[in-house]
């Protein structure tokens, strides 16, 4: 399935908002209070123009001097309280905001974590860093500047309209006669804005799928003088994301000044056709000054509100793609009770497999180790040797047959006591950009330094890590890159001694390296083998032997 989704005709999705909001759901006390204080703040900013207009009409005009100054504290003591409350509505919205994208991250990265890992074979890396990093960031804004925000200026704008209506309707309809146009201004940006965000997210993902994916290989970019061809090709996805960013800074370039023109026409008419009426006692001048006060309030959030809408559509079209990745259900089934002690005997009974339904990689196999003894499985490449690996970890699920392990299926395991049985020691070996002892350690612990030196004494490892600077200490870059593929073939033997399994798997643990090395690998397989059911895949038989 596509982890990409395009906001449809309708506003947004409801059913996605709902879950959204669940996500704060135990901050229900701090929600509720913020749309408090959103609609009290949408109360208190009309009422001040229309005091205003009391005072005028009442005390200046009466030269009320301490009518006014008391009046004029009012004013002043309400703007200060809808400042304070202003601010405390701010903070929550943003603060649950944030607590949202953070329980969603966890979820999601939960939720990764389980994933089969044909799930990572049909979907880029980039794509997935940015459901879980940038899709996520947008999340926020629904709390911080969208629902609860619009809700908020819609209610002031008809709290506006009420006072203005209430106060003189004559001069509100003339007011208000530019507000088709302004409908149809904000109609128009709130698309324009969309269709330009909805590209700038998609040119994003694209933008991390490629880097990671040239940064990851840059060896063979460089191998096979690949670096200005790729930079053609970074620099077409750079600028459709320049495009698409474009688009929407001329949506913006063009809505703002429209808005500020209306605004202005509507305050025009509001002193034209307000001092006709003043002059013929139709009216106040309190009321003429309170309506463009009035039509500044509600020109301000017609101003952002468009801006706010597109901001919760990304919001919502961000979700909508992270919950599709938290909805995928093609995770390891785990339902496993049975947790014997392990001895090692494995099964295989008439075992198809294959990564895409139509291609078998495996046809019908059947194989048998006994507890304690070694299998070799030599064969080109391609041939499925690694498949058989994958199978009995759990990381693919075979198609038919079955796997036993001590006469159990593997299935009837719980995945963790299976895996703690099983180690597996890879041709290319993956080293976390970390020390050497917490590569051997996995991060584990309850593996303490001194266990970790004995298991590397062991299998002849000790005396290279201790010429590093730091000894085990040391700080190794990403995927291992300081050190050799030997000494990282060894990395692995220790970290696969310590697991201490009951079944051991090679699969070409000394292929690429050099004879001096190599000779030191054979030490630590000796030490590996010792007492373990062990299968062990190369190319060639001599490998092998």
């Amino acid at each position: 399935m596509s982890f990409d989704s395009k906001l449809s005709g309708k506003a947004f999705d409801w059913k996605v908002l709902s879950r959204v909001i669940g996500l704060v759901g135990k901050y229900r006390s701090r929600l509720i209070w913020a749309v408090l204080f959103t609609i009290v703040s949408a109360f208190i900013g009309p009422t001040i123009p229309y005091l205003v207009q009391h005072a005028i009409d009442f005390y200046v005009g009466k030269k009320d001097s301490q009518g006014l100054l008391n009046f004029s504290l009012l004013i002043l003591g309400l703007m200060i309280f809808q400042t304070a409350i202003t601010y405390r509505q701010t903070f929550l919205t943003n603060w649950l905001g944030q607590e949202a994208i953070r329980e969603l991250r966890l979820k999601i990265f939960n939720h990764i974590l389980n994933f089969r890992l044909k799930v990572f074979d049909r979907t880029a890396v980039g794509t997935m860093i940015t459901r879980t990093v940038s899709d996520v960031e947008t999340i926020a804004d629904i709390f911080g500047q969208g629902l609860i925000s619009i809700t908020g200026d819609i209610l002031q704008m008809t709290v506006i309209l009420c006072y203005m209506f209430f106060q003189d309707w004559k001069l509100s309809l003339v007011s208000l006669s530019v507000f088709p146009l302004l409908i149809i201004s904000s109609y128009i940006f709130k698309e324009s804005v969309k269709n330009a965000f909805q590209e700038v997210r998609t040119q994003v993902s694209r933008m991390n799928a490629f880097l990671q994916e040239h940064i990851t290989g840059m060896q063979i970019v460089q191998i096979f003088n690949r670096e200005e061809a790729e930079l053609h090709r970074f620099e077409e996805i750079n600028g459709m994301h320049r495009d698409a960013n474009i688009r929407s800074v001329l949506a913006y370039s063009i809505f703002f000044p429209v808005i500020e023109v209306l605004s202005a026409v509507s305050i025009a008419l509001i002193v034209w056709y307000g001092a006709g009426h003043i002059l013929s006692n139709q009216t106040t001048f309190g009321t003429v000054v309170s309506f463009t006060m009035y039509i500044n309030l509600l020109f301000r959030p017609i101003r952002q509100i468009a801006d706010k809408f597109n901001t919760l559509q990304m919001g919502i079209v961000s979700s909508d793609r992270i919950f599709r990745v938290l909805d995928l259900e093609d995770r390891i089934t785990d339902t496993g009770t049975q947790m014997p002690v392990i001895r090692g005997k494995v099964d295989f009974e008439d075992v198809w497999f294959a990564y895409n339904e139509e291609h078998w990689v495996l046809k019908g196999i059947s194989l048998n180790v006994p507890a304690g003894q070694s299998l070799a499985i030599v064969g080109h490449t391609g041939a499925g040797k690694s498949s058989v690996i994958n199978l009995i970890s759990r990381l693919y699920q075979f198609q038919k047959g079955k796997i036993l392990v001590d006469d159990v299926s593997i299935d009837d395991y719980p995945l963790e006591y299976l895996r703690q049985n099983i180690s597996v020691v890879l041709q290319d070996v993956f080293l976390f950009s970390d020390t050497i002892l917490n590569n051997i350690k996995l991060f584990n612990e309850h593996i303490t330094l001194e266990q970790a030196m004995e298991a590397a004494k062991l299998v002849g490892a000790h005396d290279f890590i201790m010429a590093l600077p730091g000894g085990y200490d040391y700080q190794v870059r990403e995927r291992g890159a300081t050190l050799s593929t030997g000494q990282r073939q060894l990395v692995s033997f220790i970290r696969a001694l310590l697991q201490n399994p009951k079944i051991l798997i090679l699969d070409e643990a000394t292929s690429s390296v050099d004879p001096e090395t190599e000779e030191l690998l054979q030490n630590a397989i000796q030490v590996l083998l010792k007492g373990r059911t062990s299968i062990v895949i190369a190319h060639r038989l001599s490998t092998i032997q």
